[in-house]
């Protein structure tokens, strides 16, 4: 246990000469991704084949370690999900993607003894390769901030994070700040909740110290729960470390002395890696009591969410760890008074946390030159769906939607044309084509009626149908609605009602008019935040993709034919030979004709099961 600032020095320069003696390491991504990929089986053959051949290895950095002994490190997400499992080699910075357990030989042979390059196993694009991880171009515009570690260091390892200078804002808030100096660099960076709503994270905790109650709390929000996006999730597992300092410095700046993460039950993960990481802390004497001889207590405790969205909603959050049921309520009192068991309660999320250090260390004039100065810093986001490069990102803020789509997410998959991006799950709204140039901050995203949110992007291409988006995360929110306001639960209800409507064919064009109606009423009367934002889909994909709910209720047609019961399935009457084969195999009869003469499907009973189609030899049987 390190019990006063002097070993906390020491231990800091003692690992890091380790980690410098260190020359040779494998760093296998151990993030969820590639874990359900087979990543651990790579590690355990990395080892198993080391061993065997007595090359000396090392799995956990040791005060005083082997001079020739190779890392072989379990780190945590790279962020290039869609080319994983992932091994990076250093001290070459060499990335190798989809590595399988029968590639760990060549790997040792060629690289670890050899150095020289598993050509096979680099990324490469239109002829060429990419041997180090900084030039893909995947990378190569992105900035890592809050990221920088995750894939670098080991994820389960104190030493490592106290070898690369880990824990050292936490140690400078403690000896030479106040907490009036933590808040007031704290708000001087401008840091802003990266949860969605972007509230000055400064101000937040000012409000909070300046209550007068004796016992206050710090509360992490780790419930993740919009669909495709999985930013805090990966900060948990890769380097949960950062998180829990900025935490701790929370915990100075505030007065508090405890501290909870609410993390959802299914990220067994992250989970089990921040239990390590508190309990590591807690060995080092870094968390509990009389922290470093200072006097200062600060313990840190996980709540396992049951997976409700809503519980993403601050008061719906700590009314869970209370032991009661995850539901809004009422305010004010807001949570900064009245929180956590009544107490006055910092609460933020998973990201806004990680930087915290950061700013301590490099101070807020560093944090403030990155990004647009109302909304600075940088931003993870979850890029997903119709894209050639999914995974995990960052970028300063103010970035251009275009080069997150097209310069990092390599354009559209197939060639396809960009047609429409989700930002900020079922509480954001849909940017078009003409928002390509808009700059991915926090009022400018408001203004064009969308909203970061949590960081979630899910590219759509032409062959998208946007009112099927619009069903999807109605369907989703009014699932998750906890059902205490009428407007969220009888409102999002019907909602989806009218929207299943529409793509199954039965809507009307009053229908448009009343979702707009609907949605208004929701969004002014709904309890909370999550109720007031649950019709934004429906309302962007709307404004800019009308034509489409009109092609669906005048029409009866979906133009990206993807509503099944709205296709039209027909026979081309100059291709037709009439062989009958379709009549035939049509399971409901919808088929009729004469032999040698073109034959017709009755819409009427036609279930679109589209087997005339793949049984027509003369490609007679089209589909609009």
């Amino acid at each position: 246990m390190l019990l006063n600032r002097e070993e906390l020095k020491t231990a800091c320069a003692t690992y890091e000469k380790s980690l410098e003696t260190q020359k040779k390491k494998i760093l296998v991504c151990a993030g969820t991704g590639c874990v359900a990929g087979g990543s651990l089986d790579i590690h355990a053959e990395l080892i198993r084949l080391m061993e065997d051949q007595g090359i000396q290895c090392s799995v956990s950095l040791e005060k005083e370690p082997h001079n020739d002994a190779v890392g072989v490190k379990k780190s945590g997400c790279h962020g290039f999900c869609e080319m994983g499992p992932l091994v990076r080699i250093e001290p070459q910075g060499w990335l190798y993607i989809k590595v399988r357990p029968e590639d760990c030989a060549e790997i040792i042979a060629e690289t670890i003894l050899g150095g020289r390059l598993v050509d096979r196993l680099a990324y490469q694009k239109e002829g060429q390769t990419y041997p180090t991880q900084e030039e893909i171009p995947f990378y190569k515009k992105q900035t890592r901030l809050v990221l920088d570690l995750c894939g670098h260091i080991d994820a389960t390892s104190i030493e490592e994070y106290l070898a690369i200078g880990g824990y050292q804002a936490f140690e400078k808030a403690l000896f030479d700040m106040s907490p009036d100096d933590i808040i007031r660099a704290i708000d001087q960076s401008n840091l802003r909740g990266r949860g969605g709503a972007g509230y000055p994270t400064g101000r937040k905790w000012s409000q909070v110290r300046r209550q007068k109650d004796a016992v206050k709390y710090i509360v992490c929000n780790g419930d993740e729960g919009d669909p495709g996006a999985f930013m805090d999730r990966s900060i948990m597992e890769g380097d949960p470390h950062r998180m829990l300092e900025g935490m701790m410095i929370a915990g100075l700046a505030c007065g508090a002395s405890e501290g909870y993460i609410y993390v959802r039950a299914e990220y067994p993960l992250a989970v089990s890696r921040l239990e390590r990481a508190i309990a590591q802390a807690g060995d080092f004497g870094l968390l509990g009591q009389n922290i470093l001889g200072t006097g200062y207590h600060f313990n840190i405790k996980i709540n396992k969410g049951a997976g409700a969205f809503v519980c993403g909603e601050g008061s719906a959050l700590t009314a869970s760890i209370e032991g009661k049921r995850g539901m809004p309520r009422v305010k004010p009192p807001r949570t900064v008074e009245q929180g956590l068991f009544a107490k006055p309660t910092v609460l933020n999320n998973v990201e806004t946390f990680a930087n915290v250090p950061l700013i301590i260390q490099n101070g807020a004039g560093w944090y403030k030159a990155i990004g647009p100065e109302k909304s600075p810093g940088t931003k993870a986001f979850a890029l997903t769906g119709n894209i050639e490069n999914t995974g995990l990102i960052e970028v300063p803020m103010g970035t251009p939607l275009r080069e997150v789509i097209f310069d990092i997410g390599g354009g559209m998959r197939g060639g396809a044309e960009f047609k429409a991006v989700q930002i900020g799950g079922p509480s954001g709204g849909c940017l078009t084509k003409e928002h390509l140039d808009l700059p991915l901050d926090f009022d400018s995203l408001k203004k064009a009626g969308a909203m970061i949110g949590s960081g979630g992007l899910v590219v759509m291409d032409e062959h998208t149908c946007m009112v099927e988006v619009a069903r999807f995360f109605m369907n989703f929110t009014q699932n998750e609605s906890c059902g205490k306001c009428v407007p969220c639960r009888e409102g999002t209800k019907r909602m989806r009602e009218i929207l299943e409507g529409i793509v199954a064919g039965q809507g009307n064009p009053e229908d448009i008019d009343m979702l707009l109606e609907l949605a208004d009423t929701v969004s002014s009367t709904a309890l909370c935040g999550l109720g007031k934002s649950a019709a934004f889909p429906v309302v962007s994909t709307i404004k800019y993709f009308r034509e489409e709910y009109e092609a669906h209720v005048v029409e009866r047609r979906c133009p990206s034919k993807i509503c099944q019961k709205l296709r039209r399935i027909y026979i081309d009457r100059e291709i037709c030979r009439g062989c009958s084969k379709c009549a035939k195999l049509c399971p409901v009869g919808a088929i009729s004709g004469k032999i040698k003469e073109p034959f017709m499907i009755d819409s009427g009973k036609c279930i679109k099961c589209r087997a005339c189609i793949d049984s027509c030899a003369f490609k007679a049987i089209k589909e609009d």
